[in-house]
């Protein structure tokens, strides 16, 4: 059999697809595109309407479950990147990844946290998945979601 061309193929490899666009839940939208550049807003780890999971990583929720709601983040971004593109496909470079991790006080482990988005987009892109990140510890987050990712990625003109 031949190898996954495409990104929704790779996805399908993993047992997983891109997702419908989940609403803004206030007063902007999910994707700009911007010259070669498509901007997604912070994505939250929801799935079917529902959050995965609610509370501090380190507290109420597991870095492992943390490390699955930003996979869902990061497949929530590719939506949201689709829905300006059209096709993955369009993406030529995963250029930077920023996640924030609504951490216990005393909770130091957001890098393992955030390798959950990391690791789904080096896994769909190859070398073009390698990417700049940031991943930082909140004290709370959006519907009082463990983790939100944002995604900056380069597109075909």
């Amino acid at each position: 059999m031949a190898a996954a061309s495409t990104p929704e193929e790779r996805l399908a490899e993993l047992g997983l697809s891109v997702p419908d666009v989940v609403p803004p839940v206030a007063a902007y939208v999910p994707a700009v595109r911007s010259g070669d550049h498509v901007l997604t807003a912070g994505q939250l780890p929801m799935r079917d309407g529902e959050l995965l999971a609610t509370g501090k990583v380190g507290a109420e929720v597991t870095p492992e479950t943390a490390y699955d709601a930003a996979r869902q983040c990061a497949l929530n971004g590719l939506a949201a990147v689709r829905s300006v593109t059209g096709d993955l496909s369009a993406i030529t470079r995963i250029v930077k990844v920023v996640v924030f991790v609504a951490s216990d006080p005393a909770f130091t482990a957001q890098p393992g946290v955030a390798n959950g988005a990391s690791e789904l987009l080096g896994e769909v892109f190859g070398d073009a998945g390698v990417h700049v990140r940031s991943a930082v510890g909140v004290a709370a987050l959006p519907l009082d979601a463990p983790v939100e990712v944002e995604l900056t990625v380069e597109v075909a003109s």
